[in-house]
């Protein structure tokens, strides 16, 4: 009888999953394990006659003939046991957390970062199949870490390190995102063609775009870098959209006031009148308020899917509110400006 699992092949992954992105692709299949009827001093043998490595593991998993997965004990308590007939069944302490090897990285990702585990089982149908150690468990944060802030940047993550890239490859991950945002920064120019007439009346209203696009598009990254992450660690859910939205509208509204003053300054020193100057302090609230509500929807509705919200990137983000804060702008200036009445 030998208690060695190696040689354990996963369950293949679905045909739209990626396998370096599940667990399969990161959990060892070496594992030492013990059985409930074992004695101390039997277990303390069988461990160290299977002890190959200089990695040590913390603790050793307790399985039947079969495989099934019945507890984990820890090495440092098993070696330090008086009683050398003591039965492993009454020291072992039940599994309280694994995984499934064909789980995706990113659905674990935030858990084993909030629990700070050491070795975490993979198990399937009940039985153990692998493990995640230490280093393995660094590595899947690391490459999710590494994955959502390529998606974040607009640009599909890279298979391979950065420096081992080749051009072409560079090519390819970033060319079908900027393709998207360049079609969805043309509308841009579709709106300022419907309020061709309003600028043609007020040529100040032009002064104004750049400012107002950005700020909204500034204000938008930054909420969705926050929220991202905190979605990404298991802080906040769908569940938490109202407070999320309390929050980051209450936060945006009083940026929005000292924004929008500052607006107002700027547009009374370029000499443009009062009533552009009106349109421009409240465009600015207008925009940056509506940019939170935004930033804080998509992300969550965009999860609750199970679309991974990293693609959301910044600048998919900014290009939206851009479109939508020039309708906003000329809307605003039309309900104000005398001359466009």
């Amino acid at each position: 009888m030998t208690y060695v699992a190696s040689h354990i092949h996963a369950a293949a992954p679905r045909a739209d999953i990626d396998l370096k992105e599940t667990v399969a692709s990161y959990m060892s299949a070496s594992l030492i394990t013990l059985r409930p009827g074992m004695s101390v001093g039997r277990a303390r043998g069988h461990i160290l006659s299977q002890l190959h490595e200089n990695d040590v593991p913390a603790q050793v998993f307790v399985t039947d003939d079969s495989g099934f997965l019945h507890g984990r004990l820890s090495l440092k308590a098993l070696l330090t046991e008086q009683d050398e007939q003591r039965l492993v069944s009454t020291m072992m302490l039940a599994p309280d957390y694994s995984v499934e090897p064909g789980q995706l990285r990113r659905d674990i990702a935030p858990e084993l970062t909030e629990k700070t585990l050491d070795i975490v089982p993979v198990v399937r149908g009940g039985k153990l199949v692998g493990a995640l150690y230490e280093r393995e468990i660094a590595a899947l944060i690391r490459d999710e870490g590494t994955d959502d802030a390529q998606r974040q940047g607009a640009s599909l993550p890279l298979d391979t390190p950065y420096l081992s890239t080749s051009p072409w490859g560079l090519w390819k991950k970033r060319l079908p995102w900027l393709l998207l945002l360049f079609a969805a920064e043309a509308y841009t120019s579709t709106i300022l063609q419907v309020f061709e007439e309003q600028l043609e009346a007020v040529i100040a209203l032009a002064f104004f775009i750049p400012l107002l696009i950005g700020t909204g598009g500034n204000s938008g990254t930054q909420i969705t870098s926050t929220l991202v992450r905190a979605m990404a660690v298991g802080e906040v859910g769908l569940r938490n959209l109202g407070a999320v939205l309390r929050k980051e509208v209450t936060t945006s509204f009083m940026i929005a006031l000292a924004i929008g003053m500052v607006g107002l300054l700027r547009a009374w020193m370029l000499g443009v009148g009062h009533e552009v100057a009106l349109v421009v302090c409240l465009t600015l609230v207008a925009i940056t308020v509506w940019s939170a509500i935004v930033s804080s929807i998509i992300p969550m509705l965009l999860k609750k899917i199970r679309i991974d919200p990293a693609v959301v990137s910044a600048p998919f983000i900014a290009t939206f509110i851009d479109g939508t804060g020039l309708v906003i702008y000329f809307n605003i200036a039309k309900l104000i400006i005398t001359d466009l009445a």
